[in-house]
């Protein structure tokens, strides 16, 4: 066992330190629309990219904001 932190790129990514989720402060910013489209932004870039850049990592990372986009969808539908 190993007592090194792993690093998680796609669920915690080291440069993204600190007491708030940057996530939840821009959904906190932005408009339904707007948050939706930057969900969808993201899902885009991450799975167009992922070839020539990141491989399996910015595969996940699109399926992070996928389940992102759905998770925000069914909340909106339950309101």
């Amino acid at each position: 066992m190993s007592t090194k932190k792993e690093i998680d790129n796609v669920n915690h990514p080291s440069h993204y330190l600190g007491n708030v989720e940057v996530i939840d402060y821009i959904e906190d910013k932005l408009t339904t629309d707007q948050f939706e489209g930057y969900l969808v932004g993201n899902i885009i870039k991450y799975i167009s990219r992922y070839r020539k850049k990141n491989g399996l990592e910015d595969l996940e990372k699109g399926q992070w904001y996928l389940n992102r986009l759905i998770g925000f969808k069914k909340g909106i539908n339950e309101k």
